[in-house]
């Protein structure tokens, strides 16, 4: 049985990832310093889970926990453009310091492989589409800037110190757990919960902004291609769909499947956004046997129900 560990691992997608290292029959733990992860996020899979109270950023916190697992993914970050511009402090220590942590004590702790959670901002604005791993990035963030600095060690560390890596870039991955309740959330997120309380949301610019939207499990099945694949030590992958929806596309596809007419309201784009976003995945249908199982639409209606029982039960527990 594989001893494989997430950090982040009580996070929105790292709690995905968990679930589906557990189904494929690997011993899990996690690291997470519940900075953004939620303990509830992993309560009904506590009893088969080992969970390890521990920052990134503490090399001695983590190190002992890391040696000598079969896989780590890592996916501990402060996941947010407009956080890295408001302070890019404390996410420059997480996603640059906690990554060099991490790939440290892997390397010293004779770990099998580390993959690691890239980030398709590393992009930045294309005049082509879709974005390919051979283009030359254009980070227009502090996050983007940490998250591409992370691939680079990820891909040093292969090559001067015989740590098995995989970088795979995002994009735009939305699911069940992902927090709504943060100014910080991902749009789909707050979309979500807008339709369920029947409020208009505000999108930031004009809308027709595009995305690769894809859907959390699509990306746990990658992630766990990626820690198997052959001959692919040191590269760089897309983790997307290959499609791309704008925001006005999105919200009115989320309100017919609703069957509500709330006009959204909209506000000056922000700084750092990227106007559009779309992977080209045949690097990763080629290397890790990438093959997205769910639509668009699949994924919306999977994940808005999720978000309505989650209310429900939030609703009750408060009366």
């Amino acid at each position: 049985m594989k001893r494989s560990i997430v950090t982040g691992g009580a996070g929105f997608i790292g709690s995905a990832l968990v679930r589906g290292l557990l189904r494929s029959g690997h011993c899990v733990e996690t690291i997470d310093n519940f900075a953004t992860g939620k303990r509830e996020n992993l309560d009904e899979i506590s009893d088969q889970v080992k969970v390890h109270t521990a920052d990134i950023r503490r090399y001695h916190e983590i190190a002992p926990i890391l040696a000598g697992a079969d896989r780590v993914f890592h996916l501990a970050a402060i996941p947010s453009v407009p956080k890295s511009i408001l302070d890019p402090v404390p996410s420059h220590e997480a996603n640059v310091d906690g990554t060099f942590n991490v790939l440290r004590a892997a390397a010293q702790g004779g770990v099998g492989r580390v993959v690691y959670a890239a980030s398709s901002s590393a992009y930045g604005d294309t005049e082509v589409l879709p974005k390919v791993e051979t283009m030359l990035p254009r980070p227009k963030s502090p996050y983007a800037v940490q998250k591409l600095l992370g691939e680079y060690y990820a891909s040093v560390f292969a090559s001067c110190f015989g740590l098995e890596t995989v970088s795979l870039r995002f994009f735009n991955v939305f699911g069940p757990r992902q927090d709504p309740t943060s100014v910080y959330s991902g749009v789909l997120s707050i979309f979500l919960t807008c339709l369920l309380e029947r409020r208009k949301p505000t999108i930031y610019g004009d809308g027709e902004q595009s995305r690769d939207f894809t859907f959390v499990e699509d990306v746990v099945n990658l992630l766990l291609k990626a820690s198997e694949a052959p001959n692919v030590s040191g590269k760089v992958y897309n983790a997307g769909n290959g499609n791309r929806y704008t925001l006005n596309e999105t919200w009115a596809l989320l309100q017919a499947i609703e069957g509500v007419d709330l006009p959204a309201k909209y506000a000056p784009e922000r700084p750092g956004d990227v106007r559009d976003s779309q992977a080209d995945v045949a690097g990763a249908v080629r290397d890790l046997g990438h093959e997205p199982q769910y639509s668009f639409e699949q994924g919306l209606r999977l994940t808005l129900e999720w978000y309505r029982l989650d209310q429900a039960k939030r609703g009750a527990s408060i009366a």
